[in-house]
């Protein structure tokens, strides 16, 4: 197949564009060419590259026509946020044959009431991320089964590998908790630690998007949760990251307000956004369809992240090292 990928050189992308040339298929890795991939891989030397602002083009109506005059089997859209810009590609693949897969988020479903998440569980988003999110699936997926564009959707967890920083067990991205665990230093946790996180490995994602592809016929429109095989409690996330350095967690159970008042407020607004949605996805469906299977748990995942934050100076583990870690779905949960 000709691949499109649009926003390739990301966190997905990076991983998913070197499967695809592995797998044969001829791919166009469509970007704003502002960065290279976070990880290098030989795969990039036989892609055509494109380089393309999706914002200004969509302003400007001409981003659609782009993509259909590469000639695509098929689009994975990884960086599409309303429902605007996905009804512009939707109307300029229209009538081609591709196949559209799109980038959503468990953000589309709000805050947890029953657990697991299903993909097909009603949803009550909130936020412009989460609610833009939602309305792209509905346009894709109504799409689809109202005999148009063939449209399959995939939700991330919360997105985690080596070349950039990683949701930690406060629901947020400050390195001065990865550094306090790998020490012994006291940890203000809000609540009571029970609220929970869903984190993925980005090549499982990746993963997914292949296993679609691959299999057109039962992903059009169908949506499907890419996360972890289970989710991590704060408490328990933060149990498993202080034992890589063979020690015990020292939390201190705070109020929110005490929280916040100790907290950067970027951090403390990202561990609210996080903790109170409290989100456990069920990884079931794209098992049973798709035979799709998680490799890496969250407590892996964050590890190889963790690593390599540390070999690139950008957080400080008191000196201690940490090895990357591969992953096996099932083992590590917590």
């Amino acid at each position: 197949m000709r691949i499109v990928v649009v926003g390739a050189t990301g966190h997905i992308g990076t991983h998913l564009v070197p499967r695809l040339v592995g797998a044969g298929h001829e791919v166009v890795a469509l970007s704003r060419g502002t960065r290279e991939p976070y990880q290098p891989h030989p795969a990039w030397e036989s892609v055509e590259r494109v380089v393309a602002d999706r914002d200004a083009e969509d302003a400007a109506g001409t981003f659609a026509g782009r993509v259909a005059d590469l000639r695509p089997d098929a689009v994975v859209d990884l960086v599409c946020f309303t429902e605007g810009s996905a009804r512009h590609l939707v109307e300029g693949l229209r009538g081609t044959g591709a196949h559209l897969l799109h980038c959503g988020s468990i953000w589309s479903h709000g805050p947890s009431a029953v657990l697991p998440l299903r993909e097909d569980d009603a949803k009550h988003p909130v936020g412009e991320y989460g609610t833009g999110k939602a309305a792209v699936e509905a346009l894709l997926l109504a799409e689809t089964r109202g005999g148009g564009l063939e449209c399959t959707v995939v939700h991330p967890g919360h997105i985690s590998g080596a070349g950039w920083p990683v949701i930690g067990p406060l629901g947020n991205l400050d390195p001065a908790v990865w550094t306090a665990l790998a020490t012994g230093a006291e940890v203000l946790v809000p609540g009571l630690g029970a609220e929970t996180l869903h984190h993925v490995h980005a090549d499982d994602v990746a993963a997914l998007f292949a296993a679609a592809l691959g299999q057109r016929r039962a992903a059009a429109g169908e949506a499907f949760h890419a996360v972890a095989e289970r989710a991590v409690t704060v408490r328990g996330f933060a149990a498993e990251a202080a034992g890589w350095f063979g020690r015990e967690p020292r939390l201190r159970h705070v109020s929110w307000e005490e929280f916040r008042a100790a907290t950067a407020p970027e951090h403390a607004d990202a561990s609210w956004e996080h903790l109170w949605r409290s989100q456990v996805a069920s990884p079931a469906k794209a098992r049973e369809v798709l035979g799709h299977e998680p490799r890496w748990t969250t407590a892996a995942a964050a590890r190889e992240a963790v690593a390599w934050l540390a070999g690139a100076g950008q957080v400080d583990l008191g000196g201690r090292q940490l090895a990357g870690a591969q992953g096996v779905s099932r083992a590590q949960s917590c």
